[in-house]
């Protein structure tokens, strides 16, 4: 569902949908998941519901969205002047101006902004919900080699990190045994990533759907995970329900509180470890995805990236980008890409265009 209601707002035929439309789902909006094969160590997780009510109000006309939630007129796409109407040849590459975001120097040892990191997203229990689970393991990892080959011809200026990016608690439709709308994958998964992350000298991130959980109760999972120098983390607010709701029926959000709880138990295990500093990515594509945005904490420890996530056409996806990622900094910013449901998908060099130019690029 993915920009789903900003699709709405601007009456645009490109429908934005989640996980479950990637997979070609059932366009009818109803209240129920795609469950996945059990042949697993543990339940399955069931990928993300269909359209919700805001999207599916495309269908009948709707023209409107609260205006926090609406890209301004600029972003329309009509412009002559839009750089993605230019070939890719001749467009000028964007820049990150050295004021923006104001923060602390990099400490020794850091990713950012040195690196540009490229990472395949999704969970190997399912083929609908990214990348990372649709192709056989080697198969997605030579894929991901490629794809990292193919960033550093676009811009030799900054090292390519390959990462894999696990959706490690799964949102879930079903409230399960203890009524949190969550699913923990095993062990046995989260050390089968590690291990082919490790085995390449790649990065990976673990990545927390708190459904109606919260990030203080997921987290200390996976500390021991994120002990290691080449994991990471991210957060979802879309799946975070702090109204109860059932993840996928609308989209969530988390507070600075809840961010800056992650980063406080990231900043722990780098000097208790004496670890290199940790990447966090927060994914957002509405305004109230993240609420308090200027709270959250800039520290050398933990580099947080603002991760545009949503798919759609190019207008759109730069609108969305300026709007909620570039308008509201924090630190560095990231940039989503969908192999089957952008309408084409951005090439590097069009990503390469954007100002600030993400730090994180990630494929679903």
């Amino acid at each position: 569902m993915r920009l789903a209601a900003l699709c709405a707002a601007l009456g645009l035929t490109s429908l934005f949908l989640r996980e479950a439309e990637v997979a070609g789902a059932d366009p009818a909006f109803v209240a129920r998941f795609h469950h996945l094969p059990a042949a697993v160590t543990a339940p399955a997780p069931t990928v993300g519901p269909k359209t919700p009510p805001r999207a599916r109000s495309r269908a009948a006309g709707a023209t409107s969205l609260p205006a926090s939630d609406a890209p301004s007129p600029a972003g329309n796409g009509t412009s002559a002047t839009d750089p993605a109407a230019t070939p890719a040849e001749n467009r000028p590459r964007g820049h990150t101006p050295l004021s923006w975001p104001a923060g602390p120097a990099p400490l020794p040892g850091a990713l950012l902004p040195a690196s540009r990191i490229v990472a395949f997203y999704g969970n190997p229990f399912s083929k609908r919900m990214g990348i990372l689970g649709e192709l056989p393991p080697d198969s997605m990892m030579a894929q991901l080699q490629e794809t990292a080959a193919e960033w550093a011809a676009a811009d030799s200026s900054v090292e390519v990190k390959p990462a894999l990016h696990l959706i490690a608690t799964v949102a879930q439709g079903k409230p399960g045994r203890d009524g949190m709308h969550r699913l923990r994958m095993p062990d046995s998964l989260i050390e089968q990533v590690a291990g082919w992350a490790e085995a390449n000298g790649w990065l990976l991130f673990l990545d927390i759907q708190v459904g109606q959980s919260t990030v203080q109760r997921e987290l200390p999972r996976l500390l021991p995970y994120l002990a290691r120098p080449y994991v990471h983390l991210a957060l979802d607010p879309e799946f975070s329900m702090k109204d109860g709701s059932t993840p996928g029926t609308r989209i969530g959000t988390l507070d600075a509180e809840d961010v800056n709880y992650a980063i406080r138990q990231l900043q722990t295990l780098v000097d208790s470890l004496k670890l290199p500093p940790k990447v966090l990515v927060v994914h957002r594509f509405t305004q109230r995805m993240v609420t308090n945005y200027d709270r959250i904490t800039v520290d050398q420890r933990v580099q947080v990236v603002m991760d545009m996530d949503g798919f759609g056409d190019r207008p759109l996806k730069r609108s969305v980008y300026r709007d909620f990622i570039v308008k509201e900094p924090v630190q560095y910013t990231g940039f989503k890409l969908f192999y089957k449901n952008d309408r084409p998908m951005m090439t590097p060099a069009e990503v390469l265009s954007l100002s600030p130019v993400p730090v994180y690029i990630q494929y679903q």
